[in-house]
């Protein structure tokens, strides 16, 4: 049975190469930068799973406290990715189950996950351990840098 752990700062080279799988690759630095983030913030905790003789870190889960002014205060999963040679292992389901404990610990009874259209294995994935679909919304993004505000030139 794998060890669900927090993550540390030595796990980004780790991270770095699951990241990848997940379809973001990023430099090793900006993996370490933006971890030491996480590793500071009250409201993010990571979460990995560490193969039994410690080599490998077979997948990680990031959960978030999220309030709104719209809902009540919530755990949302940031991100979740399973190595490509432990898929199908029960190990997302593991990583999970450790992510909606932590919402416990919180307090919190809620949890929620946002999965992107093209990958419709995890939404299968979430629907058959017990998530249901509320919403279906679009992401959009813009670049702000050096935009004025209004009324200014």
């Amino acid at each position: 049975m794998p060890e669900i752990r927090p993550v540390r700062a030595a796990d980004a080279p780790r991270l770095t190469g699951l990241l990848a799988q997940l379809g973001y690759p990023s430099e090793l630095d900006a993996v370490t930068s933006r971890l030491a983030g996480v590793l500071n913030s009250a409201t993010q905790q990571v979460l990995v799973s560490v193969s039994a003789d410690g080599s490998r870190i077979d997948g990680y889960l990031g959960v978030e406290r999220r309030f709104l002014l719209e809902e009540d205060e919530r755990v949302e999963i940031t991100g979740l990715v399973v190595d490509s040679a432990a898929r199908r292992s029960g190990l997302g389901r593991t990583l999970v189950q450790a992510g909606e404990q932590w919402a416990v610990q919180q307090g919190l009874h809620t949890v929620v996950v946002r999965s992107n259209v093209v990958r419709p294995e995890s939404h299968a994935f979430y629907a058959g351990i017990g998530y249901q679909r509320t919403t279906t919304s679009h992401t959009y993004r813009k670049e702000v840098r050096g935009v004025s505000g209004p009324g200014q030139a």
